[in-house]
């Protein structure tokens, strides 16, 4: 059996279970691919996903750690949060660099956009490089209790390879960044 483009799914009808100025919840009745009645549910993301990988001109990089409640767990993590759709995503990536991490910009580089759980939700994000940077005080948001921690680029890779950074957006984007690295692109 071979795959299509079509959507193979034939929405019934939706109904809003939850709805938060973060998510909306919803489930959907269908008929699934398989032609029977079904349902789905599905979670709609207000905010589009950004994170952010400075550089400095020795390659430093910082990440920032914090508890993240979902996963009862800490997690380090590149600079992330969020942009709301109707904002350009690179002044979403700007003001999230200068929140976190007190750091300005002069060069930002689009390294990669992804979907991040996409068999239940449609939630983006993009990641930028940003280079020849400027640092002032960082402006947390008042629920944000952030650690912050400047280290070589290759520390950051090797915690990737060693499980000690699991987020998608980080694992990703560092990564990718190590293979431009490599290759000299950055």
């Amino acid at each position: 059996m071979s795959a299509t483009k079509q959507n193979p799914w034939k929405t019934i009808d939706c109904d809003v279970k939850y709805d938060n100025p973060w998510i909306k919840v919803v489930e959907h009745q269908v008929i699934n691919a398989a032609g029977n009645p079904g349902i789905y549910g599905t979670i709609h993301y207000k905010n589009h996903a950004i994170g952010i990988i400075p550089l400095d001109e020795d390659n430093n990089t910082w990440l920032v750690g914090q508890y993240r409640y979902p996963l009862n767990q800490y997690s380090w993590e590149i600079c992330e949060g969020g942009g709301k759709y109707e904002i350009d995503i690179l002044e979403s990536a700007k003001r999230e660099l200068m929140e976190e991490l007190g750091i300005k910009a002069e060069h930002w580089e689009k390294l990669l956009e992804m979907h991040l759980s996409n068999s239940v939700t449609d939630e983006s994000g993009t990641i930028y490089i940003a280079k020849n940077l400027s640092f002032h005080a960082p402006e947390p948001e008042e629920d944000e209790v952030l650690s912050i921690k400047k280290l070589p680029f290759e520390e950051a890779y090797n915690m990737v390879m060693k499980g000690e950074i699991t987020d998608s957006l980080s694992v990703a984007g560092i990564l990718k960044t190590k293979i431009l690295l490599n290759n000299k692109s950055l």
